[in-house]
């Protein structure tokens, strides 16, 4: 048996509204908000008393979704926010964008900031971290033109 297909990442936050704001900005889709409670989800998460509100979102391209969470109870217990990029552990997420220049001015009206500089890998990505709301890592990626090999029949 092999993995069917990743179904979401997480992102536990205080400002619910201004994550989905960020995330919509940069061109992900709410498909809804709900609160999560219970027995079952005490049991999944191993926290009693869990309560979490919750907003799906995914990319307009695919099913790929993030799961935005800001839990009510219990209270969160340790803050990754700030760690730097070569921190142990999950850290951020890439995405990819079409113009990293307009998408880096769209997010700054959200608080984005650049963590280093935008880069140039070969002649294959433009690519930057940069911090959102909250301090949240997320990666951006543009692809530059197409690579043609040398032994592209297209190619003479």
């Amino acid at each position: 048996m092999t993995v069917k297909r990743m179904d979401n990442v997480g992102i536990v936050v205080e400002n619910l509204d201004a994550a989905v704001a960020f995330f919509t900005e940069l061109g992900l889709v709410l498909e809804g908000r709900a609160l999560v409670e219970g027995d079952w989800a005490d049991r999944v998460t191993g926290l009693q008393g869990m309560q979490v509100e919750i907003a799906m979102m995914r990319t307009p391209d695919s099913d790929a979704r993030m799961e935005l969470s800001r839990f009510l109870a219990p209270a969160a217990v340790a803050d990754h926010r700030t760690a730097p990029v070569n921190a142990l552990g999950y850290l951020r997420v890439m995405f990819a964008v079409d113009d990293i220049d307009d998408t880096l001015r769209r997010l700054g009206k959200h608080g984005a900031t650049l963590v280093g500089e935008v880069a140039r890998y070969e002649d294959m990505y433009r690519l930057c971290y940069i911090r959102g709301p909250e301090g949240i890592l997320i990666g951006l990626a543009q692809q530059l033109g197409q690579r043609t090999s040398r032994t592209d029949p297209m190619n003479h």
